[in-house]
């Protein structure tokens, strides 16, 4: 019997060395590729955060800081302390959130802290985003956004003057208000609100930012419709309204632009134009006497967010004439590198009187 033949040895799958180094080269070629976005990422990222800006001090004349106050807002003139956000700076942790109000006509005005009525949940009250409604009957309606357990909400409260306090009517869910910013007022139940990000999840908005997704949006809100009206934001920040109703105005914090979109019968918006700058805007106060367009921003948001007491983040204020014009007239009103005032996030004016609100230091209060 003839022995058996012996069958030549089947090579092993991949061990060839050409096949291995190939597939050696693709790794690092997918490496240097991930690596290269990431670069680019963080770049641009640090560029949308100004993180090399620093700014010369503008000073204003008879100023005095208030301290305990971190928003200034609108013509009611309402403060809200005490935010504690993820990635935030607070210089009081433990305390929490309250609303504050300060009458400017008075000769020497000063802050006031609101009683709020009972049943509402102070000890989680994180309050952020603040507009306010007169109603015809002359019924202060107060919209704070809120920030209980770093979840989002809305509360609606109407001013008891008589009292000084606030009733609290109505807290305000959706899931189209998944990251809520800021909020004007538009009726007694009525708003539009920023949604900084898309996501609500910190780890997933960190993300969406890092990755310039642009995905934020502008939420309209009612008792009976909500409905996204305004998106493609990279970060929609604060929002306010012109003195005629007619315009919308919205803060792309880290685009560095203010949009100014028109608003409709239907709640629906519809941009006009956008306004460029070289800082990072945060909140818009309307002056109605004027229709100007007062700014709180970042010049260096690095510094807001890696917070060093030796290099504090620094604060400018913005006065805009004029923005549905060919040529806004943009003017830096205040300046300052942090020694005296940190994190600006808000300026509002009355009767010639400024007050300027930061995100987590004090007030600063002017007359100019």
């Amino acid at each position: 019997m003839a022995p058996p033949t012996e069958l030549p040895a089947r090579p092993e799958r991949g061990s060839a060395p050409g096949f291995r180094a190939m597939g050696r080269l693709v790794a690092v070629g997918l490496l240097g590729i991930a690596l290269a976005l990431l670069g680019e990422r963080l770049l641009a990222l640090r560029n949308r955060l100004k993180a090399s800006r620093e700014v010369e001090s503008i000073d204003l004349p008879n100023c005095h800081l208030i301290k305990g106050i971190a928003f200034v807002f609108n013509i009611f003139h309402c403060f809200g302390k005490g935010l504690k956000f993820p990635g935030l700076h607070s210089f009081a942790p433990d305390k929490p959130g309250g609303i504050l109000m300060m009458d400017l006509k008075e000769e020497k005005p000063r802050a006031r802290e609101l009683r709020i009525s009972r049943g509402f949940d102070l000890a989680s009250f994180n309050p952020h985003g603040i507009s306010t409604f007169i109603d015809n009957d002359d019924t202060v309606y107060l919209f704070v956004v809120n920030h209980p357990e770093f979840k989002n909400t809305v509360e609606i409260f109407k001013f008891e003057e008589a009292e000084n306090s606030l009733l609290h009517l109505k807290t305000v869910k959706h899931e189209l208000l998944p990251s809520v910013n800021d909020i004007t007022a538009v009726g007694p139940a009525h708003f539009y609100a920023t949604n900084d990000h898309y996501f609500s999840d910190p780890f997933l908005k960190y993300l969406e930012t890092y990755l310039n997704l642009n995905w934020a949006n502008v939420v309209y809100y009612s008792p009976n419709e909500v409905k996204v009206v305004a998106e493609g934001f990279d970060s929609a920040n604060g929002i306010n309204i012109s003195p005629d109703n007619k315009y919308i105005y919205v803060a792309d914090i880290l685009a560095h632009e203010i949009h100014v979109l028109e608003k409709h019968p239907n709640m629906n918006l519809t941009q006009l134009k956008v306004l460029e700058l070289d800082t990072l805007v945060d909140n818009l106060s309307i002056d109605p006497s004027s229709g100007d367009i007062w700014v709180g921003c970042h010049p260096n948001g690095q510094k807001l967010f890696v917070y060093d007491p030796n290099n504090p983040p620094s604060s400018e204020v913005l006065r805009i004439q004029n923005i549905l014009s060919e040529k806004p007239t943009v003017t830096t009103v205040y300046a300052n590198n942090g020694s005296v005032l940190q994190g600006s996030s808000v300026a509002s004016v009355y009767d010639g009187k400024l007050l300027i609100g930061t995100l987590y230091h004090r007030a600063l209060y002017c007359e100019l």
